[in-house]
């Protein structure tokens, strides 16, 4: 079995066409350091991971007194909330000069979030001073999750 960078799950070779077995298979899926398996009770087999196992698909936006909650849901239906426990990342690509933000969904597993919504997220960011520097990134559940340095985007503006 396969999980193709786009987020399609493979079973040889072709695409597994029915959601709800997906989503079973989602279940079951664990991370040992960097390889992934589906484990059962009985049985647990690898399986290859192109990039992350899931993708964030959709945002929603929780105003709350604190301030704003991030809400993401994957492309398997689950709704994560992003905050401490489920933290956002944006790792820098040496090739294209860009990132790619990833959200915690569960026990070492991630969604890589889709260029739309990482827009959304650009749209939402702020600069803040963070120890002696100062960076740009998005705040949800209280917790600032650096995009890159301030300074490092004033040529892209």
């Amino acid at each position: 079995m396969r999980i193709a960078a786009d987020g399609t799950w493979f079973y040889l070779k072709t695409p597994i066409g029915r959601p709800a077995l997906v989503k079973l298979f989602a279940s079951i899926l664990k991370r040992e350091g960097e390889k992934y398996f589906l484990v059962t009770p009985v049985e647990k087999c690898g399986i290859s991971v192109e990039d992350a196992p899931f993708m964030a698909v959709e945002l929603h936006i929780v105003r709350e007194e604190a301030g704003q909650r991030l809400h993401f849901r994957t492309n398997v239906d689950d709704w994560v909330a992003c905050g401490r426990d489920h933290p956002l990342q944006f790792k820098p690509q040496p090739t294209t000069g860009g990132l790619k933000p990833y959200l915690h969904v569960r026990r070492n597993l991630w969604a890589l979030v889709t260029r739309a919504l990482f827009y959304d997220l650009v749209e939402l960011g702020e600069e803040r001073e963070v120890g002696d520097e100062h960076l740009f990134g998005v705040v949800s559940g209280g917790e600032f999750f650096p995009m890159a340095r301030a300074d490092s985007l004033k040529d892209l503006l």
